[in-house]
């Protein structure tokens, strides 16, 4: 695979362009607005730049790796691809309306990927022609940093799709884990019941957000406490992803927190909106 595009240049999209930037790759990144664009280049050349302050790579190296990635806003640039790793809003509507749109437009030997942390990838697959070509690549945030890629197959996933794309993570320096198509997969299966409890026990006046974060950093070895982890990611995906869980398995044990239900209906989304958890507003 030569040719990646990657739609969406937001926190994953534009982490899984510069990744593959900077393992070779020409990249081509859409997104529907100019601003979102310039937005995402401006956040990987900050990122970049990291690297240069830390003497792990020189100024000519960054304008290299900026130079292999070409942003726009006409998703018809996905033509060509070999690839096309979707990382949009996470919603099922809006993801199978653009397969079925990249179905239509790019070639038949090109796989279609979706970042999704927790939707079906048989369901994303049922709204194109091509279910073997249709596989999910979730990236850690943040990607450039994060080694894991869970690869899901859906039912219809080839064994075909599946290797070439576990070659394509570790050409990236990705280590790619076999995962099946399931509700939350294994990463989101696992830590968002844990994060949800961790919810329950501030929402019941068990613990104030720094004791609990505490108790899992010092107790457990987390590099980052549950609520601090739920404010990194987002807590509207948090939430998003839990009622994934509770329809899809229909167990009561998934039920979000009403605290999360309330501080996302009040716009406290964590650090993108510089409040969740803990306050991130600045003096």
């Amino acid at each position: 695979m030569k040719q990646i595009v990657v739609i969406g240049a937001g926190t994953m999209g534009n982490g899984i362009a510069h990744t593959a930037a900077a393992s070779g790759f020409d990249v081509t990144l859409i997104d529907v607005a100019e601003a979102f664009l310039e937005r995402g280049m401006s956040t990987i050349a900050k990122n970049l730049q990291r690297g240069v302050d830390k003497g792990k790579m020189t100024a000519q190296d960054k304008q290299q790796v900026l130079g292999r990635i070409r942003p726009t806003s006409d998703v018809s640039a996905a033509a060509k691809a070999d690839i096309v790793i979707e990382a949009i809003v996470e919603n099922l509507a809006a993801k199978t309306q653009l397969f079925a749109k990249l179905d239509s437009l790019t070639g038949s030997d090109c796989i279609l990927a979706s970042n999704t942390s927790s939707i079906s990838i048989t369901k994303i697959a049922a709204a194109t022609r091509r279910p073997d070509k249709v596989i999910g690549m979730h990236f850690m945030n943040p990607v450039p940093v994060m080694t894991l890629v869970e690869v899901i197959r859906g039912i219809a996933t080839s064994d075909e799709t599946y290797a070439r794309v576990a070659a394509l993570s570790a050409r990236m320096g990705k280590t790619a884990i076999e995962v099946n198509d399931y509700p939350g997969f294994i990463s989101n299966r696992v830590l968002m019941p844990m994060i949800n409890e961790a919810i329950f026990a501030l929402f019941e006046g068990v613990a104030t957000p720094e004791s609990i974060d505490s108790v899992m950093k010092l107790g457990m070895n987390h590099p980052m406490g549950p609520l601090t982890l739920a404010d990194f990611i987002g807590l509207d995906v948090c939430l998003a992803i839990l009622r994934v869980l509770e329809e899809g398995f229909g167990d009561p044990k998934y039920r979000p927190c009403p605290l999360l239900v309330k501080m996302v209906d009040a716009g406290w989304l964590g650090r993108k909106s510089e409040r969740g958890f803990y306050d991130y507003r600045k003096p």
